[in-house]
């Protein structure tokens, strides 16, 4: 079942043409009052689906007058498919058929009328449930394409991180060895070419001795800072690429969809690894909420303790049932992994008040 995916407007006019045709081929006299309704209740159709039960409503009096169907039965599929009020769709339906099975005037209401008009509202309470059931299993392929694409994104989400941590764990390797067999061995030239550029006699010597130790002493120094580039970096990215920073990071609030309270200022005088964990913190906090806590706001509190910059995301309960989404923690861990490489610490847990809390505290070491 595919839905019309052109311009709304054409629709909106088809139905509108559709229902003036319904009355005009369905009514063999035209009085002012029967007029009136046809025009009232054909334009109504334009805000069918901004204000459905109002537009609705509007039918029942043309229903009861003029021999109409495509209006009533037009506006019970748009309100089945908008509200999730099931006894309202059944009383709208029970209401729509009493007004159809009601003979007009009322005056031809006779004994024999009555029950021939209660079997006919029997056929005709059949016929305004079934666009009622459409518009309810239109409404339901539509929930569930948005749930399909939620668990899309979360399982996406889930393999972005996944790749990042086996990333982060392959670089902290690299790194170990780096430190502890490249540094140590290049420490080991440095040492004995100064003990050579000290001992030796010859002047040659001493300044071939004096350019290994330099050599030697500037490599430990980009082996420090390589071993530590990878030591902090653990995205997917390189370091070659932008990297968000604490500057970005009221964009990043605005742009996540959820009611964020935001105390404290942006350290953008910390370092930009720091900078760089803060920032993902908020980012996972906040992907969290979206993804676990459907309607829940937040609160992101960023401070400085003593030496220590602090940032805490607090989110409360949801006020939606959550989306059971597939879940590694591995985003949780990666935030812990982020903290301990920068000589901080990470915790994170639920509240009493039924949200979650995550909180980072780094040393506050400027840039």
């Amino acid at each position: 079942m595919r839905r019309w995916s052109g311009p709304s407007w054409v629709r909106d006019a088809g139905l509108v043409v559709l229902a003036a045709f319904d009355v005009w081929f369905n009514q063999d006299v035209f009085t002012p009052v029967a007029l009136g309704l046809t025009v009232v209740t054909c334009a109504a159709l334009v805000f069918r689906r901004r204000f459905p039960l109002a537009v609705f409503a509007l039918t029942l009096p043309a229903t009861l007058v003029l021999e109409v169907v495509v209006a009533p039965i037009g506006m019970l599929y748009t309100l089945a498919e908008r509200s999730r009020n099931r006894r309202l769709l059944a009383g709208c339906a029970i209401a729509s058929a009493a007004a159809l099975a009601t003979p007009s005037p009322l005056a031809e209401f006779t004994e024999p009328g009555e029950t021939w008009s209660l079997v006919y509202f029997g056929y005709l309470l059949a016929a305004t449930l079934a666009p009622v059931l459409v518009g309810q299993l239109v409404q339901a392929r539509s929930d569930l394409n948005q749930q399909l694409v939620q668990i899309e994104e979360g399982r996406e989400h889930e393999r972005v991180l996944h790749a990042q941590t086996v990333l982060a764990r392959e670089r902290a390797q690299l790194a170990r060895e780096m430190h502890d067999v490249v540094s140590h061995q290049v420490s080991l030239i440095a040492v004995q070419a100064g003990a050579l550029q000290v001992a030796a006699k010859d002047t040659g010597t001493r300044e071939a001795a004096h350019s290994i130790r330099t050599l030697s002493v500037t490599t430990l120094d980009e082996l420090r800072h390589m071993v530590t580039l990878l030591r902090v970096s653990g995205s997917g990215a390189t370091e070659l690429t932008p990297q968000p920073t604490l500057d970005q990071l009221e964009q990043l609030i605005a742009n996540s969809g959820i009611h964020v309270e935001f105390t404290g200022m942006p350290a953008s005088d910390l370092a930009a690894p720091s900078q760089r964990a803060v920032y993902r913190t908020v980012q996972e906090a906040l992907t969290n909420v979206r993804k676990h806590a459907p309607g829940a706001g937040a609160r992101i509190e960023i401070r400085r303790t003593g030496q220590d910059l602090e940032v805490t995301v607090i989110n409360t309960a949801p006020t939606r049932p959550a989306l059971a989404l597939p879940s590694s923690q591995q985003g949780l861990i990666g935030l812990r992994e982020r903290a301990e490489l920068l000589g901080g610490a990470f915790e994170s847990g639920p509240t009493d008040q039924g949200g979650y809390r995550v909180r980072m505290r780094l040393p506050a070491a400027t840039g």
